[in-house]
């Protein structure tokens, strides 16, 4: 599919090095229209790899001593935007073949202070504010106006008790961090190791970004959690831990969210990226919604730690989905559920999804919004949870409508569901899916969602 105005994989544009600025880096505005059609007799998906254990990947290998391949990453805007800023921090990164990216091989640290510009991709700002603590000279990031918006509070305060510094008042973008080698290196000296406390009621990529750096410290660091109950998302800390095992560097956990790290190597060698299961999702909702004979090539769902190849079991429970849906584990998937739950038989609260309202833009709200153009009422928003009220005659009053993906990859890509069985839609901005999954729309085509 072509969309005038847009530029499939049009990647970032660099910063000019000037802060406090609006960069040049919004995509064109665009709107796609997609009507029913016949599927493909028995498509077969291919999902793009993993986001987070691609970024988490490129990380890691960066820390690691030598040179590290990483087979089969995702090439999207985000991975990009963790490339180039990676780059800028003098890692070298060879993706001469983006099939296998080699990363690893320094050609020093930059002694003028680096101009990371990190677009729209979250786990890029988190993961590198920790690497910037471990920087002896400023590093400076911004981002694109929504991720101006995003909190990064809790990983910058978390970052001032292993000596960095830096000059956000409120938490947000753009700021600058200074860390302190000096410290971790007489700390590790004196046989200290800090204990950072980092508040992950938020988002889990706080303590990820840094368990990533813990053990690359000299000093090594013990992490603690500011959380009363469960982490949510948590499943993406167990792939933090999993992918730092296969660089061969392990961690002690003395309770529930709590971690100590030794000074450890990362070994660098090969790793190979699985199948995105939030990408997954919108398939396997395709499946259920009428494109029976569709397969997702290489997915296995039951081997993997990615959280939301949980809502495969919820997905096949469609048209009886369970009344109370608790997203705080699989909180990517929730807008996919939501769209479902729209031709559910029966309504469905979802709960645990407070931190919707701090991802790309405020998902419940969008979601709400955008089924609400569908249908008066269709959904509700009650506190911090979402009620989509399906039902079995809910799809004979839905109207054609124009929906804003607020630039967000997930409201576009869900949303686009409706499209297979209540007749047209429209979604602004489709460009955005390239956030995750440039080829989305293609995919989608199969599945008989094509542009009128």
């Amino acid at each position: 599919m072509n969309w005038p105005g847009i530029v499939k994989n049009a990647g970032l544009i660099s910063p000019d090095g000037k802060r406090g600025i609006e960069l040049a880096t919004e995509p064109a505005q665009a709107t796609i229209e997609l009507r029913c059609n016949e599927p493909t007799s028995a498509p077969r998906i291919i999902v793009p790899g993993s986001k987070s254990i691609t970024n988490r990947a490129f990380v890691i290998a960066a820390l690691a001593k030598g040179k590290t391949e990483i087979r089969n990453p995702l090439v999207s805007d985000d991975t990009e935007a963790m490339l180039q800023c990676l780059g800028r921090l003098g890692v070298e990164i060879d993706k001469s073949d983006p099939r296998n990216v080699l990363v690893g091989v320094s050609r020093g640290t930059p002694s003028e202070g680096s101009r990371l510009f990190v677009g729209n991709a979250g786990t890029t700002a988190r993961f590198l504010i920790a690497v910037a603590a471990m920087i002896g000279h400023k590093v400076s990031f911004d981002g694109d106006r929504h991720m101006r918006k995003r909190p990064m509070g809790p990983i910058l305060k978390a970052i001032e008790s292993i000596g960095a510094r830096h000059d956000s008042p409120h938490g947000n973008m753009p700021f600058e961090i200074t860390g302190n080698p000096g410290l971790h290196a007489r700390w590790a000296r004196e046989g200290h190791r800090p204990t950072v406390v980092v508040d992950a009621s938020l988002s889990s990529q706080y303590t990820s970004a840094l368990m990533m750096i813990a053990p690359a410290l000299p000093c090594g660091m013990n992490i603690r959690t500011e959380m009363s109950g469960k982490i949510d998302a948590f499943g993406y800390i167990d792939i933090t831990l999993q992918i730092m095992r296969d660089f061969g560097v392990s961690a002690k956990s003395p309770g529930p969210g709590s971690w100590d790290f030794e000074q450890q190597d990362y070994r660098a060698g090969t790793i190979e990226i699985e199948p995105d299961y939030s990408a997954c999702t919108y398939f396997w909702a395709a499946r259920v919604l009428g494109c029976r004979g569709l397969s997702i090539c290489g997915v296995k769902p039951g081997s993997t730690r990615q959280p939301d190849a949980r809502a495969l079991q919820v997905i096949e429970t469609f048209p009886d989905m369970p009344s109370v849906i608790d997203g705080s584990q699989m909180q990517d998937s929730v807008p996919t559920l939501a769209v479902l739950a729209a031709f559910n038989d029966s309504p469905v609260r979802f709960t645990g999804i407070k931190n919707l309202r701090v991802k790309e833009c405020d998902r419940i709200e969008a979601i709400a919004t955008g089924l609400n153009r569908l249908s008066d009422g269709l959904a509700v928003v009650e506190g911090d949870d979402l009620v989509v009220n399906g039902s079995k005659t809910a799809t004979e009053a839905f109207r054609p409508a124009c929906i804003d993906s607020h630039d967000d990859h997930r409201i576009a890509m869900a949303f686009a569901l409706v499209a297979l069985k209540a007749g047209r839609i429209s979604i602004t901005n489709p460009r955005c899916v390239a956030k995750t999954f440039p080829d989305f729309w293609d995919e989608l085509e199969k599945c008989g969602a094509v542009e009128v």
